[in-house]
């Protein structure tokens, strides 16, 4: 049970972090932000 509490948390985590690298890739290159990041 428990153990399946932390991968969940694991696996949320990751899909946020990547998210946010997505996001300031980005911004870094074109200094735009880019709310349809989902889409792409």
């Amino acid at each position: 049970m428990i153990y399946q509490q932390l991968l969940n948390g694991l696996v949320l985590g990751v899909g946020y972090a990547l998210t946010a690298l997505g996001f300031s890739m980005i911004f870094g290159v074109l200094r735009v932000v880019n709310f349809a990041h989902g889409n792409v």
